[in-house]
């Protein structure tokens, strides 16, 4: 037994601390040519619970495992009272988990968040998920020789193995598959597409610059919000959250990868991809002064990958031919510059039965797979 290792809560106001949180898995990732580290100045705003926008409505904590002032493991502890409402249930979530191969540090980490949740009146510990809706979901349990997409949980291998060692089950599967130029979708479907459009039911909206993408945020929020409501798992942004998780986006994308379908004037569905710049935020190591900007810049101009990180139809248009212009434009999106070569569908819930479905009619193939795990308290 470690004598003087300790479970304490972080002081997020001190730079010390904070630094011993955000640091922590550079040191235990070294060497490792798949995990990609955040931006420290992301990982500040997560820690600022003066600006980021969770803080409004719920609560976490972040944990830290010391031993000798030696961080060997970390967790944050979430009550996100906004997903408690949407689905009725009393439930925590931890996230930004890390630790050492060592059952003492694992155990000391989950029983403080389990003390924590159940001081709230909370009955179920849940995750990896984070603070808000557009955090990667779940732990990596497939796919741990692939370069992961932006934003998503990278993990070693034993992770699972603990928790499963301390009784949690798994709550769902969070499917990533991948698509190459050489998937070629049936020559009927383009022709389709086209008549589609000539038909004047629906229309392909592209963007030039970020100011039309910025413009189209609260309009985007409403549909995103009906397009997914009923998925499991979902629970409403408030629209400062959605109006960060945007900004985010927009940071990295491309505007010629963003699409809308429309049917005249209103938005129908939506293809949201942008460069996966995991080599350039590797390079640029958490920092992006004073070259990591230039790193990510020149990844984002030249990666092989692009990230589908949000497409999808709102439920009344379904079944009217509008998918098929999802599917090819997301087929004219690998092909439009000659460098893109695979394209990531990020995160299908495998509960999703029509969106799974939709991946393997675009020729995706599983690739990565993150499980979310759950345990009574």
């Amino acid at each position: 037994m470690k004598d003087i290792m300790q479970i304490r809560i972080i002081d997020t106001d001190n730079r010390k601390d904070r630094s011993k949180f955000i640091r922590f898995p550079f040191s235990l990732y070294m060497g490792n040519e798949y995990w990609v580290p955040p931006l420290i100045s992301d990982m500040e705003l997560v820690l600022d619970r003066k600006r980021h926008p969770f803080f409004l409505h719920s609560e976490a904590d972040f944990l830290v495992a010391e031993d000798n002032h030696k961080i060997l493991g970390r967790m944050a502890i979430i009550h996100n009272r906004n997903y408690c409402a949407a689905h009725q249930e009393q439930t925590a979530f931890f996230y930004h988990l890390d630790f050492m191969d060592d059952p003492e540090v694992v155990d000391a980490l989950f029983n403080t968040a389990i003390n924590w949740a159940r001081e709230r009146g909370l009955k179920k510990l849940m995750g990896p998920r984070g603070m808000v809706r557009s955090s990667g979901i779940g732990m990596l349990r497939e796919g741990f020789n692939y370069l992961p997409p932006v934003g998503q949980n990278y993990n070693y291998p034993y992770y699972n193995s603990h928790l499963e060692r301390l009784g949690f089950e798994k709550e769902t599967d969070h499917y990533t598959s991948l698509i190459t130029r050489e998937t070629h979708l049936p020559s009927r479907m383009f022709e389709a597409a086209e008549r589609i459009k000539q038909r004047g039911e629906f229309w392909v909206k592209t963007f030039t610059n970020r100011r039309e993408m910025l413009a189209m945020i609260p309009e985007v929020d409403r549909v995103h919000h009906e397009a997914f409501q009923n998925n499991p798992g979902f629970y409403p942004s408030t629209p400062e959250e959605f109006d960060l998780i945007a900004r985010s986006m927009i940071a990295i994308a491309d505007p010629k990868y963003i699409k809308l379908i429309m049917r005249g004037d209103e938005i129908a569905g939506f293809i949201l991809t942008y460069a996966n710049i995991s080599r350039g935020l590797q390079r640029a190591r958490g920092r992006l002064f004073p070259l990591g900007w230039y790193y990510i810049l020149r990844d984002k101009a030249s990666s092989p990958i692009i990230d589908g990180n949000g497409v999808g139809l709102l439920p009344k248009y379904q079944g009217m031919g509008a998918n098929i212009l999802l599917y090819t434009e997301l087929d004219k999106t690998l092909r439009s510059q000659e460098h893109l070569q695979q394209m990531y569908l990020v995160q299908v819930d495998e509960r999703n039965f029509k969106s799974q479905s939709d991946v393997e009619t675009i020729g995706g193939n599983r690739c990565i797979c993150h499980r979310t795990y759950r345990l009574s308290i």
